[in-house]
C-alpha cells in the first residue's frame, strides 16, 4: 500500500508575526510545526492538511492574519509523505515543562523522569496536541490550577487528538476519562499513547461525532469536560455542553483566537455557562466556564 501523501503549506515570518500565522495555519492544518532561525530571528511555519481540502478555509484565515499583522509572507506549497514530515517534526520536539506538574517529552528522549513533574510520553504526529501549541499548554495549566480546588469524578476529552489532556488528567488525578474523537485515526492515536504512558486502564479512546454520539451523552453528567477545538464548534455545542455538565460542573474550552473570546463568552452565556477564569497565551485564550 502507498504511503499517505498530505500537502504541506510553508512560510517564513518575522517573530513579532508568528502566533499570528502559527494560529491561522493551526485553525485548518491536522498537524503545524515550527522552527526558529535564531540568526535572522524568523519562523518557519509548517502545516499539513488533507490535498484539495478547506482551500477556502485556509484562505481565509491567511488573508486575517495578513491584515492583523500587517505582514504579507511569500507561501510555498508541496507534497510529503506522512512518514517523512513526523520524523523530521520528532527530531525538533524537544522535552517540554509545562507548569508546576507536567513534563512533556518525546520517546526521542532518554533519561530519568524529572522529580515532582508528572511526565508525559508522545511523539510529535499527525494527531493534534503534543504540549507546544498555546491552546494544549494553556489547558495544562488550567487543570493543574482547576485540581486546587474542584475534584471532578467523570471527565470526558472532547476533541481528544492524540489524547494529551486525557492522560495528563487521569495521571494528575487518578481518575477514569472518555477520550473522543471524530476522526477515528485520532482515536486510535489517543489510545496507543495512554498505553504508553501507563493509564490504558482509565482511558475510553472512542471515535465519535460529538455530542450526537450516544456513547457521549450515555456517560453524562460530566463534571469536568475539556474541548480545544476551535471556536465555531464551541459555540454551535454550547447548549450540548451546558446540558450535558453537572450542576458546578467545569468546562475548559480552546482552540479560540483572543479576538473570538466575546463571541465564545457569549453563546456559552446564553446556554447558562458562567466564566470563570481566562488564561490567555499569546494569541490563543484558554476559557474555564462552570454551570451554576
Amino acid at each position: 500500500m502507498a504511503e499517505e501523501v498530505l500537502e504541506c503549506i510553508s512560510l517564513r515570518v518575522p517573530a513579532e508575526v508568528m502566533e499570528t500565522f502559527e494560529a491561522a495555519l493551526s485553525s485548518v492544518c491536522r498537524a503545524v510545526s515550527f522552527y526558529h532561525d535564531e540568526d535572522a530571528d524568523e519562523w518557519d511555519l509548517q502545516g499539513v492538511k488533507e490535498r484539495g481540502e478547506y482551500e477556502d478555509d485556509l484562505a481565509a484565515a491567511l488573508m486575517v492574519a495578513e491584515m492583523v499583522s500587517g505582514f504579507s509572507p511569500e507561501i510555498t506549497r508541496g507534497l510529503v509523505p506522512v512518514g517523512g514530515w513526523l520524523a523530521r517534526t520528532q527530531q525538533a520536539f524537544p522535552e517540554q515543562l509545562i507548569g508546576a506538574r507536567f513534563a512533556i517529552r518525546g520517546t526521542h528522549i532518554e533519561g530519568p523522569e524529572l522529580p515532582g513533574r508528572i511526565t508525559i510520553t508522545l511523539d510529535a504526529g499527525l494527531a493534534f496536541g503534543t504540549g507546544e501549541h498555546n491552546s494544549t499548554r494553556g489547558c495544562l495549566v488550567t487543570l493543574e490550577d482547576l485540581v486546587k480546588r474542584h475534584h471532578p469524578q467523570r471527565i470526558l476529552d472532547l476533541g481528544t487528538g492524540s489524547g494529551i489532556l486525557a492522560i495528563a488528567a487521569a495521571k494528575l488525578m487518578h481518575k477514569n476519562v472518555l477520550a473522543t474523537d471524530i476522526d477515528a485515526r485520532a482515536a486510535r492515536v489517543a489510545k496507543e499513547n495512554a498505553k504508553l504512558n501507563g493509564v490504558a486502564d482509565r482511558i475510553h479512546a472512542i471515535q465519535a461525532d460529538g455530542w450526537s454520539d450516544s456513547q457521549i451523552t450515555k456517560a453524562a453528567p460530566f463534571d469536568l469536560v475539556f474541548a480545544n477545538i476551535l471556536a465555531r464548534p464551541l459555540c454551535a455545542m454550547a447548549h450540548h455542553l451546558a446540558a450535558h455538565l453537572a450542576p458546578g460542573g467545569v468546562a475548559i474550552l480552546a482552540g479560540l483566537l483572543n479576538t473570538q473570546v466575546n463571541w465564545v463568552v457569549s453563546c456559552h452565556r446564553r446556554a447558562g455557562l458562567v466564566l470563570e477564569k481566562r488564561l490567555v497565551d499569546g494569541a490563543w485564550s484558554i476559557l474555564t466556564l462552570r454551570k451554576r
